[in-house]
């Protein structure tokens, strides 16, 4: 799994992108600072089991602090985008590009409206167009890898009886399309089963809706803390109306207090809404620290970037943690470690999808699971749970 971070240039993208990873990337006050897509890893937060069930985990693919789970999840921070990038402008093409595998977006929007639609510094921009720029170009990107051959590929589906979904989802795999996408964008609006009476509008409000599903976007809405609280409120309204979550945020912020805590002067997960000095700093750092948190984190609870993240893997994506164990007693794997792993599946996903998860082979001769919480046996039908912990027994091969 891949989110992207999007917006146009000069909004705090990169900033946004390092406070969540801490990879080091440039970070400047001009367009196209990123040219480059940065790629790092990222963590969704998700209270572990153990907090429930007082036990000690020994974590293989994850960390744990506190009694929180802490996910991996890949990151990409890509160029910037601006009006025309589909047709090739600005680093349109690259930016497209890198973003084909992308499971959900953030977009980053400058709040405050001191960023115009190339980037550049300005005192009169309504962010509320952002959103819709960022769509339009997506969209139309989608559109031109379509609309490309369009009949002659609409007449074959027809001629070759050949099922839609399939034929449109292998045409666009390349930028991660399944089938379950397709035809729920085309039930959706429910579009003829025969692509030649699609209109161009037709084809091009089927893109609208894939985009939507294939593509999720979440807003961060950041500089908030520099942004007035009228401002702020439209755009989250605005955003709201559009289908958008929409998070105030300062990566910035989040960005300073991650070093201070990687630097030992400060104690701080990510997503609090407070942080505890652990040594001794200069007046500067210390009035940094006070300033955040007396117009971030007393402001909005948190800075936001830790929301936005979480939301986007557990909302947006619609995810849960599973984690499996070969002990449903001791809650261990063969070697005797206390829920080793966890996995992110589908909400609706079952044991047997678990299980290939884990191995194609155990997914293969996957007779049933047992709830270890429960320890009940449960087959094929049985609906995963948000931090369920689950046995997979299977046949030997």
């Amino acid at each position: 799994m891949e989110i992207g971070v999007v917006g146009k240039p000069n909004v705090g993208k990169s900033t946004f992108f390092s406070a969540a990873t801490l990879v080091d990337v440039e970070v400047a006050n001009y367009p196209f600072t990123t040219i480059e897509a940065n790629v790092g890893v990222t963590y969704a937060r998700a209270e572990h089991p153990c907090r429930e069930l007082s036990c000690t985990p020994n974590p293989q693919n994850y960390e744990y602090r506190n009694g929180i789970a802490l996910i991996p999840v890949k990151m990409i921070d890509v160029a910037g985008l601006v009006p025309g990038a589909h047709e090739g402008r600005g680093l349109g093409n690259k930016f497209l590009d890198d973003l084909r595998m992308a499971s959900a977006l953030i977009h980053v929007i400058d709040a405050t409206g001191k960023t115009d639609a190339e980037g550049q510094p300005t005192d009169h921009h309504d962010p509320v167009e952002d959103i819709e720029f960022l769509e339009r170009e997506i969209d139309f990107w989608i559109y031109g890898i379509l609309k490309k051959n369009w009949e002659k590929f609409a007449k074959r589906i027809k001629l070759q009886h050949i099922k839609l979904e399939e034929a449109i989802a292998s045409h666009l795999s390349g930028i991660g399309v399944k089938e379950e996408d397709v035809w729920e964008a085309v039930h959706k609006l429910g579009l003829n089963s025969d692509p030649t009476k699609w209109s161009d509008d037709d084809l091009l409000g089927f893109v609208h809706e894939l985009r939507k599903v294939n593509k999720p976007i979440i807003i961060a809405a950041n500089k908030a803390d520099a942004a007035s609280e009228e401002d702020l409120k439209r755009l989250i309204s605005e955003g709201e109306k559009r289908g958008y979550m929409v998070i105030p945020t300062s990566a910035a912020a989040e960005l300073t207090l991650r070093k201070a805590a990687k630097a030992g002067f400060i104690e701080y997960i990510p997503g609090s809404s407070d942080f505890r000095v652990v040594k001794e700093m200069n007046p500067k750092q210390e009035r940094a620290l006070q300033i955040i948190k007396e117009k971030v984190l007393d402001r909005f609870g948190s800075t936001g970037v830790q929301k936005v993240i979480d939301t986007a893997v557990f909302k947006l994506l619609n995810l849960i943690p599973v984690y499996p164990v070969e002990d449903e007693h001791k809650l261990t794997d063969q070697f005797g470690n206390v829920l080793p792993h966890v996995h992110l599946l589908p909400r609706g996903s079952t044991p047997r999808d678990l299980a290939y998860k884990v191995h194609t082979d155990l997914g293969k001769t996957f007779l049933y699971a047992v709830n270890a919480r429960t320890h009940r046996r449960v087959g094929d039908d049985y609906e995963l749970q948000f931090n369920d912990i689950i046995k997979i027994v299977a046949t030997a091969r």
